[in-house]
């Protein structure tokens, strides 16, 4: 079993229960979520005209390659009611691969950890919350 850390986001419909039901389809999938972080709302990143977003840090087991968590995260959005639109843009539900512990990964759609981690401190201030320090990490 692998650690992994994901990053949960919502701006569309009852952003709480999507972040919900996100966990439980995880689980379902396979992801053996250990501990979870505050939610915290955030304003929009990347395209400001949108929705407000609750967000949140899942820390987790894996058992399997970091491919087969992204299949596994890209489902639960396909089952959430995510539709592809614009980058960035709003969603109902959002699932990142954010650190998968030992490993890099630095394919075209799949870079770990995630790229944009840095840039995003509600993401920082989760992962610190559950105890990660990502500074030499990243």
């Amino acid at each position: 079993m692998t650690k992994v850390y994901l990053g949960l986001g919502s701006n569309l419909g009852p952003r709480l229960r999507n972040l919900s039901a996100a966990r439980r389809r995880l689980r379902e999938k396979g992801v053996r979520i250990l501990r979870q972080s505050s939610v915290i709302e955030t304003e929009p990143w990347g395209v400001l005209d949108q929705p407000r977003f609750l967000n949140q840090v899942v820390e987790g087991e894996w058992q399997g390659t970091p491919r087969r968590l992204l299949k596994a995260a890209k489902e639960v959005e396909r089952e959430g009611g995510r539709t592809r639109t614009r980058r960035w843009g709003p969603r109902v539900i959002d699932v990142d691969i954010l650190l998968f512990t030992g490993r890099r990964v630095d394919d075209r759609d799949l870079v770990i950890p995630h790229p944009r981690i840095a840039e995003r401190p509600f993401v920082i201030q989760s992962l610190d919350e559950l105890g990660v320090k990502t500074g030499a990490r990243l």
